[in-house]
């Protein structure tokens, strides 16, 4: 199979992550709950994997990182535990439902407004539209750092500084860059950093968190046991506890943390750089294809994702073809990105997304061009 759906989730994985996870289910105790030498381990191994996160994306304590499932967890944390009853946010036509529909509850539970900053037909915004929407009462800004449709790359840091004039703060969904583009939570001005492990860190399922900054308050989504004040009737205060109730998956987090390092090793840079060729020999193979339309903008640094249709294709049965004729995995439909089909025109027939990763290879892309090409044939 050449696997190119790695925006959903990477297939293939550091061989340090695979003798991690092994590891770490052969000798790992549950973390701050013990003191013998398996609870020790797993201490060890979360508090590494905490420090990795911190060194990747420039956040300035390894305890102000805190783990979740996922980046959907995590924005439903950061989400949930900054925005009060009454308070307006603004966010954008890019956005996952992982973003969308946390705010879609809250403006159903609590009575936020929300305000959306449109795409236009190639998945681009205005960013003077951040200010022209902010008001006086608006709390936050939610986005994602690239859209998981399109691969178009937001400027978070001109972002982050509209929302810091107005006395807002800027939450990131970095689901789609976070380990394959350089990512500085300092120098980009990010509040609050919510990742996945399994994507672009590739790392196991089931792992991700968020980074947050220094001042950024934000109430316990869910309350239980942390190992430490057993006896208060309350969630700690302090993070990572006041976030982080339950056991965690230490085992997926010393595969995490093995990433990771992997990635710090190899460099991000280099990363972003092998996966956008890539994703530009792809882009540059089927753009002029006749009965191909291609969607997001190409003159400029994106993510390593090409969304596409082919005449006579439902997205789905195009998915199929590649997948049985072809030995191509790829991922069809709506992709949980309801708004910013909206915006391509796309709602009806969704569209493939090819999304490359560190693993793939010039091959596997030429012969994606290749069986695009026959299908449109």
């Amino acid at each position: 199979m050449i696997y190119l759906d790695n925006a959903a989730t990477t297939l293939h994985k550091p061989q340090q992550v695979i003798d991690a996870v092994v590891h770490a289910m052969q000798s790992m105790g549950n973390c701050s709950r013990g003191t013998h030498e398996g609870a020790l381990d797993a201490a060890r191994t979360v508090y590494g994997a905490r420090a990795n996160i911190a060194k990747l994306f420039g956040c300035e304590r390894a305890d102000n990182v805190v783990f979740t499932q996922n980046s959907t967890e995590a924005l439903n944390i950061a989400i949930s535990g900054i925005i009060e009853a009454g308070d307006h946010v603004v966010s954008t036509d890019l956005e996952h439902n992982s973003v969308l529909r946390p705010l879609y509850k809250l403006e159903a539970e609590r009575g936020i407004r929300l305000s959306f900053v449109p795409a236009d037909k190639r998945g681009n915004i205005d960013y003077n539209e951040f200010e022209s929407l902010m008001q006086p009462d608006t709390r936050a800004i939610v986005c994602t750092h690239a859209s998981n449709l399109t691969g178009n790359i937001l400027d978070i840091k001109r972002i982050a500084e509209t929302a810091h004039k107005h006395g807002a703060i800027i939450i990131v969904d970095a689901s789609q860059t976070a380990g394959c583009y350089p990512i500085d939570m300092r120098r980009m001005g990010i509040d609050v950093l919510c990742f996945t492990g399994h994507k672009g860190l590739m790392g196991p399922q089931g792992t991700g968190g968020m980074c947050i900054a220094e001042g950024i308050e934000i109430k316990p989504f869910k309350v239980g046991g942390s190992g430490v004040h057993s006896y208060s009737k309350t969630q700690p205060s302090e993070y990572p506890a006041r976030l982080e109730a339950g056991t965690l998956n230490g085992h997926g987090l010393a595969g995490l943390s093995a990433a990771v390092g992997f990635i710090l090793e190899t460099g991000v840079e280099a990363i972003h750089n092998k996966e956008s060729m890539l994703m530009r020999r792809f882009y540059e193979g089927v753009k002029d294809i006749e009965g191909v339309s291609v969607y997001g903008d190409f003159s400029c640094d994106r993510a390593a994702i090409v969304a596409l249709n082919i005449s006579g294709y439902d997205s789905g049965a195009a998915a199929d073809e590649l997948s049985q004729a072809y030995g191509i995995a790829t991922r069809p439909g709506a992709h949980c990105a309801p708004r910013m089909h909206n915006a391509l025109g796309t709602s009806d027939i969704g569209a493939v997304r090819f999304s490359f990763s560190w693993f793939n290879t010039e091959q596997e892309t030429d012969m994606a061009i290749y069986a695009v090409r026959e299908m449109a044939r």
